[in-house]
């Protein structure tokens, strides 16, 4: 079995979650368990809690931590059940709890989990195949003003009315059964002016309908939320995002936990009551070195925000 997975910030990574002896640290997002792999050399004394909704890197993580024995537990669960995957661990505190978020590069590199718009397949893109919903259903079932909705929304695609007009027409005659399916309908959507010189057309549709279909931004919300609960005195919450809509909740959410009021503004007297659980220990986040960028293009995007416990 080979690897060839790069964890974006792992220094950092490391750095901050302030590893302590024998305490207990949860990985939420194992995908190719280098940030889990990375941790253990760093502090081999740590329990070691990974979570992935996906069977394959459930697998992977298993053959790539096997020497540290029964330090390591792996759960095949979506992150958003994170206060019942301890639980049932019969573990109440833990010291860190990392957060890796979005699709990863082995999900995008399996052509068949049609996550790609690089690779011929049929239209999936379920990180947990038990998931009911997947992307096949998302286009060819949802209607016009949902299309749209989501490419906006999760996509922030400037198009969206008109790449949803155009699926609509297209899946009236057949359906789009496959990524290039897809794509096709795409490139025919976007003004030929607006596909040169920029990001693959369907970048952002894909990148929408992904989101939608694995409910990424519900899951993030429940999980923060779990997060800081479980979290013992000091410990650290680490959440890595690759782009704004995911970093704009985290970035709210963080604020929040300092204690900084939420009403809407105008009103005379703070009536929501904010009280300060955790600080936010990155007032920028934290992105690659130019070095990582070079050798991991993935990094680019990546922003790491850090929040500890009070």
């Amino acid at each position: 079995m080979q690897f060839a997975h790069q964890p974006v910030l792992l220094k950092e990574c490391i750095r901050a979650l302030n590893l302590r002896p024998y305490g207990y640290y949860v990985d939420c997002t194992l995908g190719g368990a280098g940030h889990s792999l990375g941790i253990l050399a760093t502090e081999p004394t740590i329990n070691l809690i990974g979570i992935d909704q996906d069977p394959a890197a459930i697998a992977r993580a298993r053959h790539r931590l096997v020497n540290f024995g029964k330090q390591v537990t792996l759960v095949q669960e979506n992150f958003r059940h994170l206060k019942k995957i301890l639980a049932d661990l019969k573990i109440s505190k833990v010291n860190g709890i990392l957060l890796d978020i979005g699709v990863s590069s082995f999900q995008l590199d399996k052509a068949e989990r049609g996550f790609s718009y690089q690779h011929k397949a049929r239209l999936d893109m379920r990180m947990d195949p038990r998931n009911p919903l997947d992307a096949w259903t998302v286009v060819n079932t949802y209607n016009q003003e949902e299309l749209a909705r989501i490419l906006l929304e999760y996509g922030e695609e400037k198009w969206a009315a008109r790449i949803s007009k155009f699926i609509v027409h297209q899946r009236a005659g057949a359906s789009i059964d496959t990524t290039e399916d897809l794509v096709t309908v795409i490139k025919k959507a976007v003004p030929i002016g607006a596909r040169t010189g920029g990001p693959h057309p369907a970048r952002r549709t894909f990148q929408a309908i992904r989101i939608a279909v694995n409910d990424e931004l519900g899951a993030l919300r429940e999980v923060l939320e779990q997060a800081v609960q479980v979290l013992d005195s000091q410990g650290r919450l680490l959440v890595i995002s690759f782009h704004s809509l995911e970093d704009r909740l985290v970035k709210k959410y963080f604020q929040e936990l300092e204690g900084k009021c939420i009403c809407p503004p105008g009103l005379p007297v703070c009536s929501c009551g904010q009280e300060a659980v955790a600080r936010t220990l990155t007032s920028k986040p934290i992105v690659a070195s130019a070095e990582e960028r070079e050798r991991n293009p993935r990094s680019r995007s990546a922003k790491l925000r850090v929040a500890e416990k009070l």
